[in-house]
C-alpha cells in the first residue's frame, strides 16, 4: 500500500497522484497543512523537506522524482492491483 503526504499548492503532488493512478496502485493520501506539527514531525522522522514524501508499506521512498524512477524501471508492477 502506497501513502503519500501532500499539501496545498504542490504540483509535484499532484503528478505522483496521477502517476499512482494510471498504474492504477491504490494509495492514501494524507493532507497536511504547510507549517503544522504534523508536517514538522513528518520532515524530522523523514530528513525530507519538500512534498509529496511518499511511503511504500510504511517504508519512506521519497518524492515524486523517487516514486517516478521506481515507476520507470519497472520496480512498482509488483504492487499492482490484481
Amino acid at each position: 500500500m502506497f501513502k503519500i503526504y501532500t499539501r496545498d499548492y504542490c504540483p509535484y503532488c499532484e503528478h505522483a497522484k496521477a502517476l499512482l493512478k494510471r498504474l492504477n496502485l491504490p494509495y492514501e493520501e494524507i493532507h497536511l497543512e504547510i507549517g503544522s506539527e504534523e508536517m514538522q514531525a513528518l520532515i524530522k522522522k523523514t530528513n525530507h523537506m519538500t512534498m509529496p514524501q511518499i511511503f511504500i508499506e510504511n517504508k519512506f521512498i521519497g518524492g515524486y522524482d523517487d516514486l517516478k524512477s521506481l515507476a520507470d524501471s519497472g520496480e512498482l508492477e509488483q504492487f499492482k492491483s490484481e
